[in-house]
């Protein structure tokens, strides 16, 4: 569980005066320490619930501006916290969502972000930086969207890992961007200010690199130009 402090010095009154938040843990410890931190820096919490049935009760009975929630909820801890936000923003699409999650988890955070304004993606650890926190619910509950770093890290470390023009250097992109183009390998050459002969070495180590194996029915140089047009 993170560690909660509140340094005077760090706690700027930076959320708009007025917010009603509800908030959604079923740890209490971190649950009222939460609510604590938020009373202190201005906003109002109207609710706390240990579970996304109760949550989504008090979301219904008092019309929260944001709603703070844990993705994974009794009784299983799955993603009860995040069925709990796809059914409020459902119900009251105006209701700004803050997820918190112990785990960067790439699957639920896309499908939640996917469901537009006013939606924020925070790693529980994220929360013992105060200022940090609290801007966060400022900017969510103003209508903008926050993904935090750790996670916006393992989408690009993702992208990269299935990215099968990975493997080629900066040199032969170029040359399948060209390829993809309709160029001949002597066009690429004149495009490239390079021998076309050198153009000929790209495209045969793009071709080994991309495993294209040569057939009888489909031509390698079509497979490396398909490879490149559903990779962008």
């Amino acid at each position: 569980m993170a560690r909660l402090s509140c340094p005077q010095s760090g706690l700027a009154m930076t959320v708009a005066e007025g917010l009603r938040v509800v908030l959604a843990d079923d740890d209490i410890l971190l649950r009222e320490g939460l609510g604590s931190l938020l009373q202190r820096s201005g906003v109002t919490v109207i609710g706390q619930a240990g579970d996304a049935q109760r949550l989504l009760e008090l979301v219904r009975a008092t019309g929260p501006d944001l709603v703070v929630v844990d993705i994974r909820m009794p009784p299983t801890h799955t993603v009860e916290g995040l069925d709990a936000a796809r059914q409020i923003r459902l119900e009251r699409p105006q209701t700004a969502i803050l997820v918190l999650s112990a785990h960067a988890e790439v699957e639920h955070a896309m499908e939640l972000l996917a469901g537009g304004r006013g939606i924020g993606y925070l790693l529980k650890s994220r929360v013992s930086d105060v200022a940090d926190f609290v801007d966060t619910v400022h900017r969510v509950a103003r209508g903008g969207s926050v993904v935090d770093p750790a996670l916006v890290q393992e989408l690009v470390s993702a992208r990269r890992r299935n990215d099968p023009l990975a493997v080629l250097s900066e040199r032969e992109r170029q040359v399948l961007a060209q390829m993809a183009e309709g160029r001949s390998n002597a066009g690429i050459a004149r495009r490239l200010w390079v021998t076309e002969g050198t153009v000929e070495k790209h495209v045969r180590s793009i071709l080994a690199k991309l495993r294209l194996p040569e057939t009888d029915d489909d031509h390698r140089r079509v497979l490396a130009v398909i490879t490149f047009l559903e990779a962008r």
